[in-house]
């Protein structure tokens, strides 16, 4: 039976999904973009602040569902440029001190509202 996680600590789904689907002791979070819960806007500033933004978004959304960022198994980060990765890669890291996640990382051509990053995340409660 699947669950539908909601949280208005992070961005509404701006389409035809979920911020998050739980399912037998797994959460997946859809793609989240750096949006600003409280206004509903794209933060300004550049890749740095951006993905800030997002991981917060991910934070709020595994909190809702009562998981933490050490229950991520998995990320994939989105980017509209790959001159962007080191820099986006400095902010990820800081949430992942320990055991990080499996994770890819691929330039896309371009991101819904011309945002310069998208990761989208799953979490675990069954690990072993």
């Amino acid at each position: 039976m699947k669950k539908i996680i909601y949280t208005s600590n992070a961005p509404a789904a701006i389409g035809p999904y979920s911020q998050a689907v739980e399912t037998n002791g797994m959460l997946f979070i859809s793609g989240q973009v750096p949006i600003n819960p409280e206004t509903g806007k794209v933060i300004e500033g550049g890749i740095t602040e951006q993905t800030e933004q997002v991981m917060k978004n991910i934070e709020a959304i595994l909190n809702e569902a009562g998981y933490t960022f050490a229950d991520v198994i998995k990320s994939t980060c989105l980017l509209s440029d790959m001159a962007n990765f080191a820099a986006m890669n400095a902010v990820y890291g800081k949430y992942y001190p320990e055991n990080p996640p499996a994770r890819a990382a691929f330039a896309v051509k371009e991101l819904p509202l011309g945002v310069l990053v998208e990761i989208e995340t799953i979490a675990s409660k069954k690990q072993s």
